[in-house]
């Protein structure tokens, strides 16, 4: 059987964490699953995402272009939901990239956008083929 289980994220700020990832993974139709003292768990489509601190970060600043996570990818449903959830994320943290190709910036085929938050992190909302 294939399929992820769980993603678990290091953050170093988790107030912000909450507030981003929060407002991101409640749009993709995740749903908050567990509140802690050091993050959070987000559960859907059959699995889980955790944002975390530890105490054995190595440094605080998340580089997306160094060896390791590079993004996560959504499922976000219609079009429209991907346009929606691209012209809001501003206003929750998260900057657009690629926005001279959206909504093709993965090809011709591929309807999604690109955000970044502020820790830098980047996700993909990708829409339902049509």
């Amino acid at each position: 059987m294939a399929g992820f289980h769980h993603v678990e994220l290091w953050i170093a700020d988790l107030e912000q964490a909450r507030t981003e990832w929060g407002w991101l993974l409640s749009r993709v139709g995740f749903a908050l699953d567990g509140d802690f003292s050091g993050g959070q768990t987000w559960s859907g489509g059959g699995a889980y995402l955790t944002f975390t601190t530890s105490p054995n970060l190595t440094t605080a600043v998340h580089d997306r272009r160094r060896a390791g996570l590079n993004h996560l990818a959504f499922k976000a449903g219609p079009q429209a939901a991907v346009d929606a959830i691209m012209a809001d994320a501003p206003e929750h943290g998260w900057r657009p990239l690629y926005q001279e190709r959206y909504p093709h910036a993965g090809g011709p085929d591929h309807y999604a956008g690109w955000l970044e938050n502020s820790a830098g992190f980047k996700s993909e909302i990708v829409a339902d083929s049509p």
